[in-house]
């Protein structure tokens, strides 16, 4: 459902990429079929909403903790290990597949938890000085692939693994193989996992080489050497080559994701002395914007422009495409907007004002339909529980905005327009003071709903995970 860029910085990784499970062939007319595709899914779709709307609210209702989960481990996970990778630290990143549960530390550590017997399986740090960085879940071969650095390397270059959740399952973590080893990983260098093209792309800055490989089998496909390409954004079926910033515009090109077949080079003009806040594609719309300027959207088959007033469309920190929807999230301090790509506002949420203000997206899950998001955010401010740093994970309709379920701190029964109830185990109401009777629970719902550092949603089992500061990871379920 997601893309994902590791950058070989000490910096963190970049925002999710919330896709749809679609592949656009061919083309510059085959992609904008695809897109024909995608709406005619959309209209399709629709038929069903007003029942998976009751049904969202069904789902999320009587929610409870049900588990607690902890990473550390004050012996390390193996013998001769780095002192700070024994050291308690927060969630940075949770992974669900197959009953399984990855929760991966700040200081590198990474953990697996079976959902059958809750205990932990293993830990995914396989050599004593390896320092995981980022998972990425291949559904294309059920298998985890972990992006780590090593001391052995002044953890100066990216490494890739990748291992069948079958043999995480059995604890041999180390039953997996290398990826990517003939790539010279370092900063700026990076690796990005597209799940909805099924391909990885990489950079290798030492020689400016791009290179695209095969989700399924990592067969190398073709690779792009020009030492101009500054950026490259990956969309269904192609991808968007953004060149050194030229005087009055910017040379772009639009490729195959494929093949690498060129299909469109144009040149955007430019202001000439603003920065450029972001280009961005989405099919065949090109988002461009400066600095103090307007949003311009581009359609690159007829050069079809529409501007967005500054005023209304202020630069976010984050995007994330709907492909199955034709829409587009943004974040800008705490707070989500969803438009369409004639530049309206088509939906404010009202009631997702998000915790963190930099918009970290481990924070935050698009269900496969992209009709729901889940997100950690600030308890109500006339909440008598919401002092301190506890705050609630709220589930809101996309293209409505309605809060549809919330997981908070009470003592009283839910609501029912936008509250689940959170219970102790066994179905009664649970007091933010008094710790759920279970034993490995040792914080109150409260405490559990602090300092939430990562978010999960396990569309199978429809259960939540959260992970926080203290390196503990807790189970939501009904």
């Amino acid at each position: 459902m997601d893309g994902r860029r590791i950058s070989a910085s000490p910096r963190p990784c970049s925002g999710r990429r919330v896709v749809a499970k679609k592949r656009s062939r061919g083309g510059i007319d085959g992609f904008v079929n695809s897109v024909k595709k995608l709406q005619r899914r959309e209209i399709c779709s629709k038929r069903d909403r007003s029942f998976s709307m009751s049904d969202a609210q069904e789902r999320f209702r009587n929610i409870r903790l049900q588990e607690e989960y902890d990473t550390h481990d004050p012996k390390g996970h193996c013998a001769m290990v780095l002192p700070f990778l024994k050291k308690r630290s927060k969630i940075i990143e949770i992974v669900a597949a197959r009953d399984i549960v990855f929760a991966l530390a700040q200081s590198g550590v990474c953990a697996a938890f079976s959902r059958e017997t809750n205990n932990r399986i293993c830990f995914l740090n396989v050599s004593p000085d390896e320092v995981i960085r980022s998972l990425f879940y291949n559904k294309n071969n059920d298998s985890l692939i972990t992006v780590s650095v090593y001391a052995s390397d002044n953890f100066s270059s990216l490494k890739c693994r990748t291992t069948r959740i079958e043999y995480i399952r059995r604890g041999k973590p180390d039953a997996g193989f290398a990826l990517f080893e003939s790539e010279s990983l370092k900063w700026p260098g990076f690796v990005e996992f597209d799940d909805v093209n099924g391909k990885v792309l990489t950079y290798s800055a030492q020689d400016s080489i791009y290179k695209v490989f095969d989700l399924k089998n990592y067969t190398m496909l073709y690779s792009i050497s020009d030492k101009n390409v500054q950026e490259i954004k990956i969309s269904p079926g192609i991808m968007l080559l953004i060149f050194t910033k030229a005087s009055g515009h910017v040379p772009l090109k639009i490729l195959s994701i494929e093949d690498g077949t060129v299909l469109k080079s144009f040149n955007h003009l430019l202001h000439r002395h603003k920065k450029v806040d972001f280009i961005e594609q989405f099919n065949e719309k090109l988002l461009v914007k400066q600095e103090n300027e307007n949003l311009q959207i581009l359609d690159v088959r007829n050069s079809e422009l529409t501007e967005v007033s500054r005023t209304e469309f202020m630069t976010p920190s984050a995007f994330i495409f709907l492909y199955e929807n034709q829409l587009f999230l943004t974040f800008r301090n705490r707070t989500v907007a969803v438009w369409n790509f004639r530049g309206e506002l088509v939906t404010s949420f009202d009631d997702h004002l998000l915790w963190h203000p930099d918009c970290n997206t481990n924070n935050i899950y698009i269900t496969s339909d992209q009709d729901l998001i889940i997100s950690y955010c600030k308890a109500e401010s006339d909440d008598p529980l919401a002092e301190g740093n506890a705050g609630s994970i709220n589930v809101s309709n996309i293209l409505t905005g309605k809060c549809l379920a919330k997981i908070k701190a009470t003592s009283g029964k839910a609501t029912d327009d936008c509250s689940a109830d959170c219970c102790a185990p066994g179905g009664r109401s649970c007091n933010s003071k008094r710790r759920v009777q279970a034993s490995r629970i040792r914080s109150t719902v409260a405490e559990a709903l602090e300092d939430i550092t990562a978010l999960f949603y396990d569309e199978e089992r429809n259960e939540i995970y959260t992970g926080n500061r203290l390196g503990l990871v807790h189970v939501w379920s009904n």
